[in-house]
């Protein structure tokens, strides 16, 4: 094992979780869903408490590891939460009930996000964090930005794609499209991007003033 995997393997075994982000992180596994990992949920706590992020949302809830860790240092914030599956949405409500998150502080929405990202306001939140279908990122990332604010940040984990990113063979559809926003907000003068090797990439797109 070289230098650098040693690195990324103790920033990985790093973070300490809270006790309801370890049963969602179980719960995830038995469901069949691949959460964030935990060096990516610290970065996502620690970016929304350097930012004093206070509108949160949140595309893709699973049952509720990444929106735990958005939540943990940020106990005045509010936090909109969009998942199409109703299992993943149901067990999603019992873990935010066990973490005692209060419900004047929690927006749960099931649905199609494309749908529900229209209907939200216009330059009203402080964070926007896209962990859902990688097939209609660019989409997702489109609609973001028209819903954070300017100063405010996106999200993207899962930016290796797996690790296909850096793959030369890789070919698919969701590598392309990762791909595509990768090469599309390192040009745009409008995004301030930043691409962190945290667990499988953690992109993160901070929309400029103007």
């Amino acid at each position: 094992m070289s230098r650098l995997e040693r690195n990324w393997q103790y920033a990985e075994q790093y973070p300490n979780e809270t006790d309801a982000q370890v049963q969602a992180r179980r719960y995830s596994l038995e469901l069949g869903i691949e959460p964030v990992s935990r060096a990516v949920a610290a970065q996502l706590s620690g970016l929304v408490a350097a930012t004093a992020a206070t509108s949160i949302c949140e595309i893709g809830t699973g049952v509720g590891v990444s929106g735990l860790a958005l939540m943990r240092y940020a106990p005045e914030a509010t936090l909109t939460s969009i998942e199409i599956d109703p299992e993943h949405m149901r067990q999603a409500r019992t873990i935010f009930a066990g973490a005692g998150v209060p419900n004047a502080q929690l927006r749960l929405i099931e649905g199609d996000a494309s749908q529900v990202l229209s209907r939200l306001n216009l330059g009203a939140y402080d964070f926007v964090l896209i962990d859902a279908d990688a097939a209609r990122l660019l989409d997702y990332v489109e609609l973001a930005l028209q819903i954070v604010r300017p100063g405010g940040t996106i999200a993207v984990p899962s930016a290796f794609a797996r690790g296909k990113v850096t793959d030369p063979a890789a070919r698919d559809e969701v590598t392309q499209n990762m791909r595509d926003l990768l090469a599309t907000v390192a040009e745009s003068a409008a995004i301030a991007p930043v691409l962190s090797p945290a667990g499988d990439g953690l992109l993160m797109l901070t929309r400029l003033q103007g």
